[in-house]
């Protein structure tokens, strides 16, 4: 476990400084470098900490506050260290996504999980019962939305049933079952099978967030109540094989819409376990926009902050108008949006300041970025500060990150696992 939570980081990783000796990741915040006085190879994804301690805490106060738990999707940051954190402000567990991405969870110490997915290849099921045979206490859960995927866990002969949820679908969308009578006849038929417990039900409502309140709602509210006839029909039937029902859902940009619905009266107990995994950095593009919509429909003002940005520096200035910053696709996410230019440090200086309201940025190649409005107060080795839209595909183009105070100081670092 120390390798995986503690490794050693040498300038192989893209952003170490080349003339540091290899460093274990806990000593990284001890070194005391300043990510504007040139101590860091740009470009640089850096965590900011005081908005990801604030993040931690503020969605795991919302779930708290409504008897609910969270579960966290750790396919966000894939980070073992983000993971500690997370467990440590309260979370009920982690989710995942494949049974590759629970094993790094399991090492890390994660013993309750989700893996919001279809669980169906011999030798993802082979690896999961070996997982739960080897972990003392480890509680894992997966997605069951067709016949043909309980023949193929039968077919694999489990020594012990695996837990699973009934998924609730939509048409068009991914996963999940379309109708309230396809998932009754999966429920009954998995509660008669030997090689799965039926533990709960489960929907995801992400993929029909478009940003307007009323379509948001509306959405939300009909496939929450499709859960709940689901929940409810299989608790009368006596289908749960479990002391509580598992009820589960809520991606990062409508999570407020679903609080409601994730505890449904029934017979026995209700756990239910909201799963946003964005929020511990937040962006400041599609959550930011998506989830100011929830901070106004709840009511509290301000509530989770960006946490994540890419720290480039001008490394062209070839016309009026327009400036290459040394940071493009390899570097930071666009597949939602292109990065925002959230501030900037002049060459020679160790703060950020305000920027240019017409900066903006225009395009991304592999290792470039294009920085168009009024360039003329820059000169080449200005540092420019990038925000980002969905942190997810960030993450995953990155090793290690520093975390860096208000004064950006390197303080800890963490590493990801993809």
């Amino acid at each position: 476990m120390n390798d995986l939570l503690d490794p050693l980081l040498d300038a192989a990783s893209k952003g170490f400084p080349p003339r540091s000796p290899p460093l274990r990741r806990s000593q990284v915040g001890a070194q005391g470098w300043r990510v504007l006085a040139g101590d860091m190879p740009l470009p640089l994804a850096v965590i900011l900490q005081q908005p990801l301690q604030h993040n931690l805490g503020w969605l795991q106060g919302l779930a708290r506050a409504h008897g609910l738990g969270l579960a966290p999707h750790g396919k966000t940051t894939m980070s073992p260290q983000l993971f500690q954190r997370q467990l440590d402000a309260g979370a009920w567990g982690l989710t995942f996504a494949s049974v590759g991405q629970l094993g790094v969870g399991v090492r890390a110490g994660v013993r309750r999980a989700i893996i919001a997915n279809q669980v169906f290849m011999p030798l993802d099921l082979a690896a999961l019962a070996a997982l739960l045979h080897h972990t003392p206490g480890l509680r894992v859960l997966f997605l069951l939305d067709s016949l043909a995927q309980l023949e193929l866990i039968e077919a694999a002969q489990p020594a012990a049933g695996f837990e699973v949820l009934v998924e609730v679908g939509v048409p068009g969308g991914r996963t999940g079952c379309r109708g309230h009578d396809e998932a009754m006849a999966l429920a009954r038929r998995a509660h008669a099978s030997r090689a799965v417990r039926l533990a709960g039900v489960e929907c995801y409502e992400g993929l029909g967030a478009t940003g307007d309140d009323a379509a948001d709602r509306a959405h939300v509210e009909a496939l929450m109540q499709r859960l709940a006839a689901l929940a409810r029909q299989c608790d009368a039937e006596a289908l749960f094989e479990s002391p509580e029902v598992i009820v589960s859902a809520g991606g990062s940009g409508l999570f407020d819409l679903v609080l409601p619905g994730l505890r449904p009266a029934m017979s026995r107990p209700v756990q239910g376990l909201l799963r946003s995994g964005c929020y511990i950095t937040h962006d400041q593009g599609a959550y930011r926009r998506l989830v100011s919509a929830a901070e106004r429909r709840l009511g509290c003002g301000p509530g989770l902050e960006a946490a994540l940005v890419v720290v480039g520096a001008v490394q062209s200035l070839p016309e009026p108008g327009l400036a290459i910053v040394n940071a493009g696709k390899r570097d930071i996410s666009f597949d939602m949006g292109l990065p925002t230019v959230e501030a900037w440090a002049p060459r020679g200086t160790t703060a950020v300041q305000p920027l240019p309201a017409s900066w903006q940025i225009s395009g991304l190649n592999d290792q470039h970025a294009y920085l168009r409005g009024d360039t003329s107060p820059l000169q080449v080795g200005d540092r420019i500060v990038l925000g980002l839209s969905h942190p997810c595909t960030t993450f995953d183009k990155w090793r290690w990150m520093p975390v860096v105070d208000e004064h950006w100081r390197v303080v800890d670092a963490i590493t990801t696992c993809f």
